[in-house]
């Protein structure tokens, strides 16, 4: 009985695991590029009371033998980066990833960053930046005297813009896409960014539209990928599990009560 506690336990460990991966899906659900977390569990080590194939006479072995478990746990957090619903913001400035592929952004510190969230904007360089100040990269910096509202990003990211007093675009120029052979062994980082691990793989740059990268949509945003329907059915799952393992232990709370109370 005392095992069945512990066991138990680890189960509401478990639950209350999974209840904080999709509080924090419920919390982005409108946090633009986010991609969602599924809680995955692995069971506990065994301990073997009798191995199957154990001789049971001089001619048969035990054809199943006894196992006892000792629960469950939090065995990874995989993050879904199916595509998010597009959102039309009219923003020169906003550029969506409509397919494969990321954004790269430089930190200050000088190393990669990537991101879905196309929520740009031009600072006091002119340079095209994210919410936070980072450089795009490669860098796309206008030129003197542009017009904002000209600002054009075709669906291959060729950036165009119109200089005041001229009638012909100009290329500024040309956005990259990157992807991963492994998107779920990036590393979130917050922010709304990514970095590359080992167990996502090196960073492999692209044109968007060519060679599997998804394609550039001006003036639209990504927006979650988190359905409030489904994470809302995972919750009351999660509660009910929770549930089930508390009157685990409450059960062998009573059971050992009684053991107690045999000889009075």
């Amino acid at each position: 009985m005392v095992r069945s506690l512990w066991t138990a336990a680890t189960g509401m460990n478990s639950q209350q695991s999974n209840l904080d991966t999709i509080s924090n899906n419920l919390s982005n659900v409108n946090t633009t590029g986010y991609k969602q977390q599924r809680a995955e569990f692995e069971d506990l080590m065994y301990q073997n009371v009798k191995l199957a194939g154990t001789p049971a006479t001089e001619d048969t072995v035990t054809p199943v033998g006894i196992q006892q478990g000792a629960g469950a746990r939090l065995a990874a957090t995989q993050r879904i980066f199916s595509q998010g619903s597009l959102q039309n913001t009219g923003v020169d400035t906003d550029v969506a990833v409509v397919g494969d592929g990321f954004f790269r952004v430089q930190q200050y510190d000088g190393s990669y960053a990537y991101t879905r969230d196309g929520t740009f904007k031009i600072d006091s360089n002119g340079q095209l930046v994210n919410s936070n100040g980072l450089r795009v990269v490669p860098e796309v910096i206008m030129p003197e005297g542009f017009d904002i509202h000209s600002l054009s990003i075709s669906d291959d990211g060729r950036v165009t813009v119109r200089i005041f007093g001229q009638n012909d675009p100009v290329d500024v120029a040309q956005l990259e896409l990157y992807r991963f052979p492994n998107n779920a062994g990036l590393e979130a980082a917050g922010d709304n960014l990514y970095k590359a691990t080992n167990a996502s793989g090196q960073a492999i740059a692209g044109r968007p539209g060519f060679e599997g990268f998804g394609v550039t949509k001006h003036k639209f945003v990504e927006m979650s990928n988190v359905s409030v329907v489904n994470e809302m059915v995972q919750m009351i799952v999660a509660q009910r599990a929770y549930e089930f393992d508390s009157k685990a232990i409450q059960t062998s709370d009573s059971m050992l009560s009684t053991a107690v109370n045999l000889k009075r």
